[in-house]
């Protein structure tokens, strides 16, 4: 995750003035407390939400059980992405599992700011690059790691915050029963 971040600072940083500025313009911190909402199961994904403080996950339900498909840590991005892209109704649910504070940018706003700022649009594309990156590597782990190897990933990944998962959630994110999750637990 720390090359992504060094890849957009770096791009940001080549920003003019006038971009920098209507970037700042169009976010907003957002304060938001355990157990509250960022998206809800059919409800559009209008804003993307830089998670800067907390950990959150995104979730559905697949014959009344919850299904856990993402983490967010510290400088990850939460909104479901096929529904923030086409602006259709999300079939996940993202939701706060600490207090989180998040830079919340506005979708409408956006393509707006893209339209005058063309800079905006190089930053558009590389997070959309690092989103896709991020996806074929959680694929690519999902195939080739033990759920082992797979536990440990995700512990390292955020360890401040580890605590906070459920292990119901963990073993569900993983595509692992609760039972094999304790085997492992209990081997490390």
């Amino acid at each position: 995750m720390t090359e992504y971040i060094e890849k957009i600072e770096i791009l940001i940083s080549n920003f003019n003035k006038e971009t920098i500025d209507a970037l700042d313009r169009i976010t907003v911190i957002e304060h938001l407390k355990k157990g509250e909402i960022l998206l809800y199961q059919d409800e559009i994904c209008r804003k993307s939400q830089l998670i800067t403080q907390g950990v959150a996950r995104k979730f559905f339900y697949s014959d009344k059980k919850e299904v856990t498909t993402e983490f967010f840590f510290k400088n990850d991005t939460a909104l479901s992405f096929k529904s923030y892209i086409h602006q259709k109704p999300s079939k996940e649910i993202i939701e706060c599992l600490t207090d989180v504070t998040v830079e919340t940018v506005n979708y409408t706003a956006f393509e707006v700011a893209k339209k005058q700022f063309p800079q905006l649009v190089e930053y558009d594309i590389l997070l959309t690059e690092l989103y896709a990156i991020w996806l074929e590597d959680r694929l690519f782990d999902f195939h080739t790691l033990s759920a082992k190897e797979r536990y440990e990933k995700l512990l390292k990944k955020s360890p401040e915050y580890f605590h906070h998962l459920k292990l119901t959630h963990i073993a569900s994110y993983l595509g692992i029963s609760l039972e094999t999750l304790s085997r492992i637990r209990a081997k490390i």
